[in-house]
């Protein structure tokens, strides 16, 4: 009996320590599942929201647009801010300022002031998706961390499935407004949980102030520059960059009678496929390895594409591919970096990455099936791959090979 009790006489919590790490990954998680929210709430009930608005015409768009625009411009400033701050209470206040920011969008305000609220919001969102992550490494026990990045990856398409399922009813009873003020009381409910859940997880600041405006330019030159910290990045601009551009673009080459089908099931194949073959092949190959794979899988379900023709199954696998490159870059992080200061970089920098491709991605493949058909389209996709890949291999030889 006496092994099991401390010095200070006190009953070990030994025995707590997996379920509650187990509860803190699950409520970093869903505060990501918040975080995607922050697009998913004016992405699925996009058509109510530009009624609503309807005088501004196309710039209703840039309600949903003007989050990736905040992080392409700077995730990584966030990321570098971030081990300044402290990555628990940066956490816990941007979600206090994302579910107040929710909770006055309810009133539906005037376009102006609607897309100013949607410009903070872009600050909470990437604080989120800079801290949680982070936390979510440094709370996991070695063996968990593949999985447990490999579960965060999933908050993007969890979050729009859900924002789907089950906020359709919730608009249709109570009009849009109400999904505002569900997501706002899911922020603000998390920020208190986490609150507690992370008190006595230790985020250590780092010392060294940035001084100016050239020291900030020299920070991001050195962490693009690092072949560990810049990696997972670099592939993750190809991914996404594709990865939204294929849920808007193929299905119009998809049978009408498909269609449907198709869209609710590309999403989920992503997930499926992360949740399941992603976390099983982590156990036998680098994160790293598993992404340059996915990317390999992509490009030849592609090449099938380019033979006969968008099928809903081959859209369907295309994005289940697309998963293993989904869990995999997160899990890498954990794989190539050691710091706490280096993963909350390395974080900032994939969420930089992330909303850059989000931002040039639809557009350039509109673009190119406009102009050259669904073989323009399928070229730029095997080109992001092969780009990925190129990205991973380069940095892979500068560590000194891929599983450096």
């Amino acid at each position: 009996m006496r092994a099991n009790w401390r010095k200070t006489g006190r009953p070990s919590n030994a025995h707590l320590a997996e379920p509650l790490t187990a509860l803190r990954i699950f409520l970093l998680w869903a505060a990501g599942l918040g975080a995607a929210a922050q697009f998913s709430k004016i992405s699925v009930f996009f058509p109510l929201v530009e009624s609503l608005y309807a005088s501004a015409g196309a710039a209703t768009g840039f309600l949903l647009t003007v989050i990736s625009l905040t992080g392409a411009l700077i995730g990584l400033t966030a990321g570098l801010l971030s081990t300044r701050i402290g990555l628990r209470p940066l956490l816990v206040w941007a979600l206090v300022l994302g579910g107040l920011l929710s909770v006055v969008q309810a009133s539906l305000p005037s376009f102006p002031m609607m897309l100013a609220l949607r410009l903070v919001e872009g600050l909470s969102h990437l604080a989120i998706v800079v801290a949680a992550p982070t936390l979510i490494l440094q709370v996991s026990p070695i063996a968990w961390r593949g999985a447990a990045m490999t579960l965060w990856g999933t908050f993007f398409g969890v979050a729009f499935a859900g924002t789907a399922l089950l906020g359709t009813p919730i608009v249709e009873a109570f009009g849009i407004g109400s999904i505002f003020s569900v997501h706002g009381i899911w922020m603000l409910v998390l920020a208190a949980a986490l609150h507690f859940a992370l008190a006595e997880v230790e985020t250590r600041r780092a010392q060294e102030p940035i001084s100016g405006l050239g020291d900030l330019v020299r920070q991001h030159i050195s962490i693009y520059v690092s072949p560990s910290v810049a990696a997972p990045a670099l592939g993750w601009l190809f991914y996404t960059f594709t990865f939204v551009a294929a849920l808007t673009v193929l299905p119009s080459y998809i049978d009408a009678a498909d269609r449907l089908f198709a869209l609710t099931a590309m999403p989920l194949a992503s997930i499926i496929v992360s949740l399941t073959l992603g976390v099983l092949a982590l156990r036998f190959m680098t994160a790293v390895n598993l992404t340059i794979g996915g990317f390999c899988l992509a490009i030849l379900v592609v090449g099938l594409i380019g033979l006969q023709g968008v099928t809903a199954w081959l859209a369907i696998l295309l994005l289940g591919t697309l998963g293993l490159v989904q869990g995999a870059s997160f899990a890498a992080i954990g794989e190539l970096v050691e710091s706490q200061t280096d993963r909350a970089n390395a974080s900032g920098a994939l969420a930089q990455m992330g909303n850059v491709g989000n931002l040039l991605g639809t557009p350039v493949f509109l673009f190119a099936g406009s102009s050259g058909g669904l073989y323009a389209v399928a070229c730029i996709m095997v080109a992001a791959y092969c780009a990925g890949m190129a990205a991973h291999i380069w940095c892979g030889s500068r560590r000194g090979g891929l599983r450096a």
